[in-house]
């Protein structure tokens, strides 16, 4: 898939991504949910698919909090308090653990609620708003919400899928 360059693109690209990847997260069988049988984000790690939930639902909200700050021209600490970017394998055992105690439903709630309020900040959003300028660092708030969005979407569906296969699951 193309890297989305305007608004409609973003909105179908985080669309296409999420559906996918939500019909193979309804297949996951419940008693293999919290199995740490998935390659974790850290090397030498396992993780369960609730883990891979729990990464996909602490970015997306990053996302919505780092654009509240910046519209409220607040300072924001990215990617986030008390972690840096050479600290990601950290922030998502943070992630992990925030999550942790949601039951698989309240996941999948959860993913779906963040992926909404992806869309409707986007919808929201001019198309120069998205792509017309830097917005942190060299990168437009498009281009930011691509790289926590559809992006790691699809890297999670790839994932689940292998795992799937692995497993012996349909």
């Amino acid at each position: 898939m193309a890297i989305p360059q305007t608004k409609a693109e973003l909105l179908s690209a985080i669309d296409t991504s999420y559906r996918k990847l939500a019909a193979d997260l309804k297949t996951v069988p419940p008693e293999k949910v919290r199995d740490l049988s998935l390659e974790g984000h850290r090397a030498g790690t396992m993780i369960s698919v609730a883990d891979l939930m729990a990464y996909l639902i602490g970015w997306n909200e990053l996302v919505l909090k780092w654009y509240r700050l910046k519209r409220d021209h607040l300072p924001v600490d990215f990617p986030e308090t008390g972690f840096k970017w050479n600290e990601l394998g950290l922030l998502a055992q943070k992630f992990y653990e925030d999550y942790a105690q949601l039951s698989y439903e309240e996941l999948l709630a959860r993913l779906a609620a963040a992926k909404d309020g992806i869309v409707s900040m986007v919808s929201e959003c001019s198309n120069d708003g998205l792509y017309g300028g830097p917005w942190y660092e060299k990168y437009t708030l498009g281009r930011m919400i691509q790289l926590n969005t559809a992006s790691p979407y699809a890297n999670a569906r790839s994932r689940l899928r292998r795992w799937k296969i692995e497993q012996g699951l349909p």
